[in-house]
């Protein structure tokens, strides 16, 4: 009985003890536990950032670690940072790069009072563009160094920092410009095609309105045959409509899309109205073609077909059919588918 019980102590001693993470107490602008600097390197550095401070009142601090166990390198970074203190109390102008050797991650966390500086893309730039290349090299104190400076730098200088954002931002854009042209293209593919087989059934569509109101075809088995065509226009239409609402969504910021979307799906009964121009305008056309054609008197059959009037008109147009008498089928239509400083996690990270 003492003995489970002691046991299960030590076991939650052991995990309160877990929970409770021990960061290193930074006695110096570099700890370099992972051991991947020279003396003299970790010497240079130091001295580097040690000057900063008295220059700028800003803390910068290089921290080192082999491996970062069961944490991410944010919350490790972000821990570490705030168990020591980095930057001044009040200011909270510190600055911590946080390299785990083993687990390949390097981050960059940025105090409160410098985030309006080194923002969070500004740190990702400089991890992606100057450390992580030279890290890939194993050359992993140039990385760092390079990093340093280029914060400095940008400390140092505003307009270093305000051309680098304006770089930056040149750069989203241009991968915006790319993502909307390949959006524009692909919009365009799916319009081109839907437009055409929707032009390709609802062509069929008027025919089949044209052939009742001339007699030549049956009511009954045109019905059934709008009932045929209808499906692959109004599947087409689909490819035409969707698209155009997603790229008029991406491009303009809308949420347009959204709401029409939301009032169809709580009242999808209200599509059954879109039926109404769809063989209203088709059966219009077909009484102005009729019309321009000077047939003027319409007549109207239930049953019987035109069986030549049937062959010419639908037999290649790849419109499955009913009707009366011998009956004929076209072919299917188509479809297709330190210093008391804190951080509030600002910052980046980055892998090699």
């Amino acid at each position: 009985m003492y003995k489970k019980t002691f046991i299960i102590l030590f076991l939650l001693s052991f995990m309160c003890a877990r929970g409770q993470q021990q960061y290193y107490e930074l006695r110096d602008f570099v700890t370099d536990s992972a051991h991947i600097f020279s003396s003299e390197e970790a010497r240079r550095l130091n001295q580097k950032l040690q000057d900063f401070e008295k220059e700028t009142t800003n803390q910068v601090v290089v921290v080192t670690i082999e491996q970062l166990g069961f944490e991410t390198i944010e919350g490790y970074a972000n821990g570490l940072f705030n168990q020591n203190g980095v930057g001044a109390s009040g200011k909270d102008n510190g600055l911590l790069i946080l390299f785990a050797e083993s687990d390949r991650e390097v981050r960059i966390e940025v105090g409160y009072g410098l985030e309006p500086y080194i923002t969070d893309a500004v740190a990702s730039r400089i991890i992606r563009n100057t450390m992580i290349p030279l890290f890939k090299k194993e050359r992993y104190y140039e990385g760092i160094d390079d990093g340093v400076d280029q914060i400095i730098e940008f400390l140092n200088n505003p307009e270093a920092i305000e051309e680098f954002k304006n770089d930056i931002a040149a750069s989203e854009r241009k991968g915006e410009i790319i993502g909307f042209i390949f959006m524009g293209v692909f919009v365009l593919v799916f319009v081109g095609v839907g437009g055409f087989l929707f032009y390709s059934g609802y062509r069929v569509l008027v025919e089949v309105f044209r052939g009742v109101f001339m007699g030549k075809l049956g009511v009954i088995p045109g019905f059934f045959m709008l009932i045929s065509s209808s499906f692959s226009s109004l599947f087409a239409l689909a490819f035409v409509v969707i698209p155009l609402g997603v790229g008029y969504s991406v491009y303009t910021s809308s949420n347009h899309i959204d709401t029409i979307m939301e009032g169809v799906l709580d009242n999808p009964y209200n599509l059954w109205w879109g039926l109404v121009p769809f063989y209203g305008i088709a059966a219009c056309i077909a009484l102005i073609k009729l019309k321009l054609e000077g047939k003027k008197d319409l007549k109207i059959s239930w049953i019987k077909n035109d069986e030549v009037y049937y062959r010419r008109t639908f037999s290649s147009s790849g419109t499955h059919a009913l009707s009366s008498g011998s009956g004929s089928s076209g072919g299917s239509s188509s479809s297709f588918s330190g210093g008391g400083g804190s951080s509030g996690g600002g910052g980046a990270s980055g892998s090699w």
